[in-house]
C-alpha cells in the first residue's frame, strides 16, 4: 500500500493529459493498492484572488475565515477534486472522490500552532483528532481507487481545513502504509535550502525531528507529516520534486528524492 500525496502545484489544467496521473493509473491497473490525497494551493490562491481575497499564512499554515473556507472547499472537494477523478476515469482507472470527512476517515480539532513561542487562532484549520482508513479499505476492496480531499469535519459538524501533507501523512498511518511518497516542487529536505549540494537522501525520522526548528515555514508541514506517519507506522516516507513524473517513477522504486525512517 502506497500513500500519494499529489502538491496543486502539479494538477494539470481540465482537459490537458497529465504524464503523473498517467504512470500512478498504469500502477493501478497493474494491481497496485494506491491512495492519492491532492493539495490545491495555487488554485486556492487564484480563486481568492478572483474573489479580492488576500492569503495569509502563519507558521506554515493558511489563515481560514469563514469566508475563506468557503473557498477552500469549493476549490479542494469541488474543483481540484473532480479535476482529478475526472483524468483518472479517462485513463481507465475507477477512480471515487472523498472529502477527508467522509465516512470518519479524518475527524479534526482546530489547530492552533506555536508562532514566536505562542499559540496563535488562524480560523478553521484542523488538525487530526482521530483517523479511520475503513472506508479506504471498502473502497480498495470493490476494486475502486481513492482519491482523497483534504477537507475535513470535527464532531460537531464544522468543517476544517487541513494542510494535504498533513491528511496523507495521518492517512499513510492509519492504514500501516508501506509508503507515504509526498510529491512537491522541490526536490527534497535541504539542509540549507536552496543550496543543491545540501539535499538529505536519507535520513532517519530520529535525526530529522532534531532538525526539525531549522526548516522554513513551507517545509515545516511536510516534515511534520513525514514524523507522524513514520510514529504510527509507515515503513517510510520520501519527499520528491513531483513536477517531472520521473521523480515519481523513481520513487515507485525506492529511488531518488529524500527517503525518511523509523
Amino acid at each position: 500500500m502506497i500513500v500519494i500525496k499529489y502538491g496543486g502545484h502539479a494538477l494539470p489544467e481540465p482537459g490537458v493529459k497529465d504524464p503523473v496521473i498517467a504512470l500512478i493509473a498504469d500502477q493501478i491497473k497493474n494491481g497496485k493498492k494506491l491512495v492519492l490525497v491532492h493539495g490545491g494551493g495555487p488554485q486556492i490562491n487564484a480563486e481568492l484572488a478572483l474573489h479580492g481575497v488576500e492569503g495569509e499564512f502563519l507558521g506554515g499554515y493558511r489563515k481560514t475565515s469563514p469566508a475563506v473556507f468557503r473557498v477552500v472547499q469549493k476549490v479542494l472537494s469541488g474543483d481540484v477534486l473532480r479535476t482529478l477523478v475526472n483524468q483518472f476515469v479517462s485513463e481507465g482507472v475507477n477512480a471515487v472522490g472523498i472529502s477527508a470527512g467522509d465516512g470518519g476517515l479524518i475527524r479534526a480539532v482546530r489547530m492552533r500552532p506555536i508562532v514566536d513561542g505562542k499559540p496563535v487562532d488562524i480560523g478553521l484549520v484542523g488538525e487530526v483528532a482521530t483517523t479511520n482508513p475503513e472506508i479506504i479499505s471498502s473502497l480498495h476492496a470493490s476494486g475502486l481507487f481513492p482519491i482523497v480531499s483534504p477537507v475535513a469535519v470535527s464532531e460537531a459538524g464544522e468543517g476544517l481545513n487541513l494542510n494535504a501533507d498533513i491528511a496523507a501523512g495521518a492517512i499513510a498511518g492509519a492504514l500501516k502504509a508501506d509508503e507515504v511518497i509526498f510529491m512537491t516542487d522541490v526536490a527534497g529536505i535541504y539542509r540549507n535550502f536552496p543550496d543543491p549540494d545540501s539535499i538529505i537522501r536519507s535520513i532517519s525520522s530520529v535525526e530529522l525531528s532534531s532538525l526539525l526548528p531549522t526548516f522554513s515555514e513551507g517545509m515545516v508541514p511536510k516534515v511534520e507529516a513525514a514524523l507522524s506517519a513514520i510514529k504510527a507506522g509507515v515503513t517510510r516516507v520520501r519527499i520528491i520534486d513531483g513536477r517531472d513524473v520521473e521523480n515519481l517513477g523513481a520513487a515507485l522504486r525506492g529511488e531518488g528524492g529524500t527517503e525518511i525512517h523509523p
